[in-house]
């Protein structure tokens, strides 16, 4: 008898202690990243600053000649990226983001948001503030960003091999200090200039084109014998003859 009443009490003890667990469990889950964590799938016909935070990481993966809207409306431009990124990374290409996208993006940030391998530091020689632009310092900042998630997604179809950045934003007086144009994109923070390593800058001004640059300069555009140029703005020009581009 008084085993029965110990048998039945350890298998009551047994089921508290999993029911406890389970709470725990769904207790609300601890932040999943450093930098920013999504909370829910996120499919086409969503919206909101989740959407947008997606759309700023897939970025680098419009197509060819496209660029990608980091308007928080995830519509069919959106979809198609996702399915590239989700294809580049070997993830089942859904077009849907849930955990095993968010998972790959976490592994691919550090907890200042950029991506794992590039850094504000990188993109900014000029100041520590990021202002004296065309753009608040913010903006400018904002912008480098993007860029850096564009780049990202470039060099992992490179190969993973490093791209070296010789220039990014620039400040008025250091654009004038560099000889830059008064209308220069470096002067916006979503320029980059890159220089030769593992790839030619013919090489890295080729694939640019896949991953949402609107300005690609290199050797056979003046004055770009010696790097590749890509940056955002507001309408398409590529010139890089020597390239074929």
């Amino acid at each position: 008898m008084l085993g029965r009443t110990l048998r039945i009490l350890s298998a009551a003890a047994l089921i508290l202690a999993t029911s406890l667990a389970a709470v725990v469990t769904v207790a609300g889950p601890a932040a999943a990243d450093g930098c920013y964590t999504w909370n829910r799938n996120l499919s086409q016909g969503a919206n909101g600053d989740d959407v947008r935070q997606l759309q700023i990481r897939i970025s680098g993966y419009p197509g060819n000649g496209a660029v990608l809207g980091l308007d928080g409306d995830f519509g069919p431009a959106t979809k198609a990226a996702l399915v590239r990124f989700q294809q580049a990374y070997g993830l089942g290409a859904d077009g849907v983001a849930g955990p095993a996208t968010y998972t790959k993006l976490y592994q691919l940030q550090d907890d200042d948001c950029t991506p794992v391998n590039f850094s504000y530091a990188e993109l900014n020689r000029c100041n520590s503030t990021w202002a004296g632009g065309n753009v608040s310092a913010a903006q400018a900042k904002a912008n480098a960003l993007v860029s850096m998630w564009k780049l990202q997604a470039m060099r992992h179809a490179l190969g993973d091999q490093p791209i070296r950045v010789t220039s990014g934003f620039r400040s008025v007086a250091c654009n004038n200090a560099a000889g830059g144009s008064a209308t220069s994109r470096h002067l916006y923070g979503d320029a980059v200039d890159l220089g030769a390593g593992p790839h030619t800058l013919c090489r890295m001004a080729q694939q640019a084109r896949n991953h949402g640059f609107r300005e690609i300069l290199g050797p056979g555009y003046p004055g770009h014998s010696d790097h590749t140029h890509v940056a955002h703005k507001s309408s398409r020009f590529w010139s890089a003859s020597q390239c074929g581009i």
